[in-house]
């Protein structure tokens, strides 16, 4: 779901020498489209009919600059803490502008207010310093979002705080909940200096378009006889995309967890139909979708759990990952598929955390394997399926640690699809998934046990689905069952799997073996490369269509045997002959 806006500004000059507003809106890249939306506007402190610019220019600048910088900032930067810093140096380059004299060698004012609002995910957050303001419409209500910095006295009158007045910056942040048809409003003083906070909400409720109300406001206002630079930019919010990791966060700090569920009990217009597995951290119920009718796996924390904070982290990091693994490039999937269990976000009103997949019947293919190992064409489909899912995840950056027969399902659908994002790494996972050793012992590779150990990476999750695929050709692990830093089980090569199979033909026992091997150096490097080296494996089991068969050995052996007996025969006949009497 994507993030959807509609957007108008409107600035007049009014009755000032020069209109010293400015305001803007930044859009995301395609690949910045979690990073959100980011407006702001800023009005320029202006030293009367002999101002030199300044108050212009530093109004331009702050708001270009945090428009320019806004999505560059690391992506696990908390919203308030990006505006801060990038204010923050604006601030600095502007204070130390004002210290040096102009050309004329008068002081130089280069002060602004600024307001900043960014839209990421289902929130907002507001940076904001001066008087210049900001509003929101929600359900026919006018709320106004900021507080003035303005001392009103008989004997002075002005700001109290602004870009570049003093060396170090105080901002006012704030956030809250975004939902669709909220109208988001910044206006300079030119604007709500004329016009009282009834005659804003008016406009806001009756103007159809954000242009329209952008528009009708600064006219409204200079019409009411403003003396300022009246500026409006109205953000009309007419979709909101899935929820970003900070939103999924929050949702796990402020929810609780669902109690010990049973089957048929409800949450959220859910009904529990069967108790799937219960792990000592986690608790997985297949439920009934009320409204539809459909089937979904609920996925929530222990009670015994529910109140660690790091748990509901990573949970949060879980459901974050399987949205952002929906939005994926469409080249890199097959058919549609992703190769994972579809998410869905929280919906509205939730009043619980816990996560929602697509309920999926069939196995996993530690199931299948208890009833004996795969045959080669669906080891094959099974490697090639996984391989191409890994192709995804780590193309996203993501290194899933924990790859093993319980973690492969097969849909009645006839689609493998890879479970359990729970551990999964990515430059975004919470500082407790980075310290967790995670993954099964026997499905890691060497490395990970090694003194110092090495983290884990893609090479990881290759490895992992090596042994899997060993396992699932022999039903045997190549190392054994390993324990903790049990290295000594990787001092010997493991049996090879033809040698325990001996239907496996030979290319495949050497592609198994290359992803299994003792010494990373020799294994796959990428997800890519495991996937061509068993699609070339696949073509070449194709018999060929217009090649005339070979004779077999067998068939030489037979014929040269039978060359031979002859000779020997023809040479005994023509020695015969030599030797009878004449």
């Amino acid at each position: 779901m994507r993030f959807e806006l509609d957007t108008g500004l409107s600035s007049l000059q009014g009755k000032r020498p020069r209109n010293e507003d400015f305001a803007g809106v930044q859009a995301p890249a395609a690949h910045e489209a979690e990073r959100g939306w980011v407006a702001a506007l800023a009005d320029g402190v202006s030293g009367g009919e002999h101002s030199n610019g300044d108050g212009l220019m530093a109004a331009q600048t702050s708001v270009m600059s945090l428009l320019r910088d806004f999505h560059g900032v690391p992506a696990d930067w908390d919203t308030s803490v990006a505006m801060d810093r990038l204010l923050g140096h604006q601030n600095a380059w502007l204070a130390a502008h004002n210290r040096r004299p102009g050309p004329d060698g008068q002081p130089r004012e280069a002060l602004t207010t600024l307001t900043a609002i960014a839209l990421r995910g289902r929130r907002y957050a507001l940076a904001h310093v001066g008087d210049s303001r900001a509003w929101l419409l929600r359900d026919g209500q006018c709320m106004l979002l900021t507080q003035d910095h303005r001392m009103e006295r008989r004997d002075f009158a002005g700001l109290t705080r602004a870009l570049g007045l003093d060396d170090a910056l105080r901002l006012d942040h704030s956030a809250g909940e975004l939902k669709v048809g909220d109208r988001l409003l910044l206006t300079s003083d030119g604007v709500h200096g004329a016009l009282r906070s009834r005659q804003i909400a008016d406009v806001l409720r009756t103007m159809e378009g954000a242009q329209a109300a952008a528009d009708a406001l600064t006219a409204a206002a200079l019409a009411a006889g403003s003396h300022d630079n009246a500026t409006a930019l109205v953000l009309d919010i007419k979709d909101l995309a899935d929820p970003g990791l900070n939103d999924l966060a929050a949702l796990g700090r402020q929810l609780p967890s669902p109690g010990p569920l049973g089957v048929g009990a409800t949450l959220d217009g859910y009904q529990v139909t069967a108790v799937v597995a219960d792990n000592g951290v986690h608790r997985l119920l297949q439920a009934r979708e009320l409204a539809t009718g459909r089937l979904v796996a609920l996925k929530m924390l222990r009670p015994g759990r529910a109140d660690d904070p790091e748990e509901r982290a990573m949970l949060a990091h879980e459901i974050w990952l399987g949205l952002r693994l929906a939005e994926a490039p469409r080249h890199r999937r097959r058919g549609g598929e992703s190769g994972f269990v579809r998410v869905h976000a929280p919906a509205d009103g939730a009043t619980h955390f816990y996560a929602v997949f697509d309920w999926h019947g069939g196995h996993t293919l530690e199931q299948l394997l208890a009833k004996g190992p795969l045959d080669v064409a669906q080891a094959l489909t099974l490697a090639g399926a996984v391989a191409r899912s890994l192709s995804l995840l780590h193309a996203a950056g993501v290194v899933h640690r924990d790859i093993k027969p319980a973690n492969l399902h097969l849909g009645d659908d006839g689609q493998w699809r890879v479970l359990d994002l729970g551990v999964a790494l990515s430059a975004r996972a919470p500082a407790a998934s980075h310290e967790l050793h995670a993954g099964t012992p026997s499905y890691i590779n060497p490395e990970q046990w090694q003194d110092p150990p090495q983290p884990a990476n893609a090479g990881s999750d290759l490895f992992a689905l090596g042994v899997t695929l060993y396992q699932a050709l022999t039903g045997k692990l190549p190392y054994g069952e390993i324990e903790p830093y049990q290295l000594a089980r990787y001092k010997r090569e493991p049996a090879g799997v033809s040698r325990l199979q001996p239907s496996v033909p030979m290319p495949l026992d050497r592609l198994v073996m290359r992803a299994i091997a003792r010494e990373a150096r020799t294994r796959f490097e990428t997800a890519d490369e495991l996937l061509l080296a068993l699609e070339r494996l696949a073509a070449r089991d194709q018999p060929a269509a217009t090649r005339a068969p070979r004779p077999t050995r067998e068939a030489i052996s037979g014929w040269q045997m039978a060359f031979g007996l002859s000779a020997l025969l023809n040479l005994l006949l023509i020695a015969w002959l030599a030797f009878l009497p004449k």
